[in-house]
């Protein structure tokens, strides 16, 4: 009888095509793990949750888009708002969730997590770390927000045209802090104006009757003042408390919504990204109807700032997907070399040179509980 079959290299062969194709099939199907390195507990929990309600909506619209042809899982860390919680939190995400793409915040939680994602080679993207020396920090890190350098920049021109000579400075002893007041130091110089007084503050503390009074004995113009999270809104109330009449500044920081909302807050001058929501352009005003439609209000910057971060993963991806090419940290921050310009919520976003991307800034002005553009 005539036999048909293979022979034994040919059976070989078809057995080991047999095991390799549902293998291929299971890697090409298999989801994108995509990280986040928040602060989830702790005083600085607020800020996690705005970061996350952003990427929450973006992936509700990749999802309804159909825009990558696998699906994306979520890895969380806990980074705790410091560097140790960083660092941990990054070792696991590279080494055990095998994340190719990590949205971050805080300064100094990306400078602690920044060379283990480096090494992992892991594409980390930062909403809401503004320290200048997070720009060109890694090849692989990036910023969709502009650096507090940029904001105190803007904010300059602003104090002479209001005559606001003498700032007194309250700011944070961590990196951040540290940064604002070479900006300020050097920028008021230039300027005309002078700084009467740099107040450190560990990030823990939540009295400051004492330093309000120091602050009250300079006799400012105003008072700028770099922290985060529950502590701003203890530095505002006991400012206030304490006898200082005068304006209060701070950065972008102080948009979210417990100091916007703070009744002491009203009058608060705060320097941030531009987030016009009326701005026509089809990315910017879906976002804005969703999010008004889901929690009833308008969004922050910062919920703009990771809707666009997780959103342009997805930009990313696809593109790659197009073109047969594996989406690793490599090939993501490939593809972002190659296109730089992405439709974003806000507008046309341009990553350039030095991990920054470009966006306009403004002055604004805390009024009856709402953040109000005024420059």
């Amino acid at each position: 009888m005539k036999q048909y079959g293979l022979n034994r290299r040919g059976f070989v062969a078809a057995g080991a095509a047999a095991l390799v194709a549902p293998r291929l099939a299971l890697a090409q199907s298999s989801p994108y793990v995509v990280g986040t390195l928040f602060p989830m507990s702790g005083p600085n929990a607020e800020y996690g949750s705005l970061f996350t309600k952003g990427i929450e909506l973006a992936l509700e619209h990749i999802r309804a888009d159909n825009m990558l042809k696998r699906p994306i899982t979520m890895a969380v860390q806990d980074s705790l708002a410091t560097p140790q919680g960083g660092a941990v939190g990054m070792t696991k995400l590279a080494n055990v969730d095998k994340a190719v793409w990590v949205m971050i915040g805080f300064t100094g939680v990306s400078k602690a997590a920044a060379p283990i994602g480096t090494r992992s080679k892991v594409m980390m993207i930062n909403g809401g770390g503004v320290g200048p020396d997070l720009a060109g920090l890694s090849p692989y890190y990036w910023n969709v927000i502009p650096l507090v350098n940029q904001e105190v920049r803007v904010l300059l021109p602003w104090l002479q045209k209001e005559k606001l000579k003498r700032i007194a400075l309250i700011y944070v002893d961590d990196p951040l802090g540290n940064s604002v007041v070479q900006e300020l130091r050097k920028g008021l110089a230039e300027t005309g104006g002078e700084l009467v007084g740099a107040h450190s503050i560990p990030p823990a503390t939540q009295q400051f009757a004492a330093i309000a009074a120091r602050v009250r004995d300079s006799k400012p113009d105003a008072v700028y003042f770099a922290s985060y999270g529950a502590q701003q809104s203890q530095i505002i109330k006991q400012l206030r408390d304490n006898g200082i009449t005068q304006q209060i500044i701070t950065y972008s920081a102080g948009t979210i919504p417990s100091v916007v909302g703070l009744p002491e807050s009203e009058g608060l001058i705060v320097t941030s990204q531009v987030s016009d929501w009326e701005q026509g352009d089809e990315v910017t005003q879906r976002f804005v109807k969703d999010w008004r439609a889901k929690h009833n209000g308008d969004p922050t910057s910062y919920n703009q700032n990771y809707y666009n971060a997780m959103r342009l993963f997805a930009l990313l991806a696809q593109g790659l997907e197009k073109a047969g090419t594996e989406v690793t940290g490599e090939t993501l921050l490939a593809e972002l070399q190659r296109v730089r310009r992405f439709p974003l919520v806000g507008g046309e976003g341009v990553l350039e040179d030095g991990g920054t991307m470009a966006m306009p800034l403004q002055i604004g002005q805390i009024r009856n509980g709402r953040l109000q553009k005024i420059a």
